[in-house]
């Protein structure tokens, strides 16, 4: 590579110091729980989708003490929508242990904070690197591109030899100083110029000694297993309604979707008369079909075949999960996944 180049990380700190992001609700604090929130929260979630939740989420659990002292169902509400839901549960798990373990304090030594319930090597790096200035590598998805491009690593990039030259090349490229701006600079460069698709080369302070451009190997790198199938799980959904209310099931934790509520499921091709007459012991009034859709999730789609199934009275027996009655026009706000509001959004305006 041409050594007349400036240094990897004093480009690419040049370059998020003009270019990079700055004014995210997140930034400019030492504040390591706020940063681990939102590190968090970035996690399979793009920053503008991010913003809106985590001035909720900050709003209503502005601290450690604040967060771990919530209720769950809590925590869920704010949550909804945002999608991997496993991320709000470990949120609260770990502010529990840093209330109860570390006398309410955010751990700062990378080893503690990497114990912590949903943070990996990177996430803790990158929490103690915003908060203190030391010294540590990160490498999220969007680093681990970045670097097997400029640096030409070619196979599967979640392999354990990759992710080993990988993480090597990542410690020895930080800086003395200057740490937070370069990490900072790494994640935007790989979110909005080293994108998977269609990569603004041109634009990028690293192009003059970039393996994959130099030799056309962008599209090729880096590498990825071989895809897998995706499976199916079909199942029937049950919009059990009474007087302007919809009948929601507790949903266990972990499992899809653990620890919001969301409607009664039923096998796809059971009667959903005899199912909730069964199950909760109501009298069904009249039901009808509703259009069916599917959700996706990371390693199967779901195939959702929804009824709404009218029911008189609502005293209804407990399903074999803690149940309620909710508003149909409280949904909007209620613990429940994304799929499932919409769905109560539709019945609520045709109902």
């Amino acid at each position: 590579m041409p050594s007349r180049s400036p240094p990897f990380a004093a480009r690419v700190v040049a370059w998020q110091r003009r270019h990079g992001r700055s004014d995210l609700p997140w930034q400019g604090t030492r504040d390591p729980y706020r940063i681990w929130v939102s590190e968090i929260m970035l996690q399979q979630t793009q920053v503008a989708t991010a913003i809106p939740y985590f001035e909720r989420f900050m709003a209503r659990f502005p601290d450690v003490a604040a967060l771990a002292a919530a209720r769950e169902d809590d925590v869920m509400r704010l949550w909804s929508g945002l999608g991997y839901y496993a991320r709000a549960r470990n949120l609260h798990r770990a502010a529990r242990v840093v209330a109860g373990s570390h006398a309410g304090r955010f751990p700062l030594r990378v080893e503690e904070v990497e114990a912590l319930p949903g943070i990996g090597r990177s996430t803790a790096a990158a929490i103690v690197a915003f908060a203190t200035g030391e010294r540590h590598a990160i490498l999220d998805g969007n680093v681990k591109r970045v670097m097997a491009r400029h640096f030409g690593v070619g196979g599967a990039a979640d392999s354990a030899p990759v992710l080993s030259k990988l993480w090597a090349l990542a410690e020895s490229l930080v800086p003395a100083t200057g740490v937070e701006r370069y990490t900072q600079g790494l994640m935007d460069l790989g979110a909005t110029l080293c994108t998977r698709a269609s990569p603004a080369c041109a634009r990028c302070p690293v192009r003059a000694t970039c393996v994959a451009l130099r030799d056309g190997r962008i599209a090729e790198l880096p590498g990825r297993k071989a895809p897998r199938p995706v499976p199916s799980r079909a199942i029937a959904m049950l919009a059990v309604v009474s007087r302007g209310r919809v009948l929601v099931e507790k949903r266990p934790s972990p499992g899809i979707w653990g620890g919001l509520w969301s409607l009664p499921e039923a096998p796809v091709d059971a009667d959903p008369a005899g199912w909730v007459g069964t199950a909760y012991g109501l009298r069904v009034d009249g039901v009808d079909a509703l259009e069916p859709f599917a959700h996706a999730f990371t390693h199967f789609t779901l195939a959702v075949t929804p009824w709404r199934v009218r029911v008189k009275g609502a005293a209804a027996r407990e399903g074999g999960r803690p149940s309620s009655w909710l508003a149909l026009r409280d949904a909007p706000g209620a613990a429940l996944p994304a799929p499932v509001k919409k769905l109560l959004a539709r019945l609520a305006r045709g109902a």
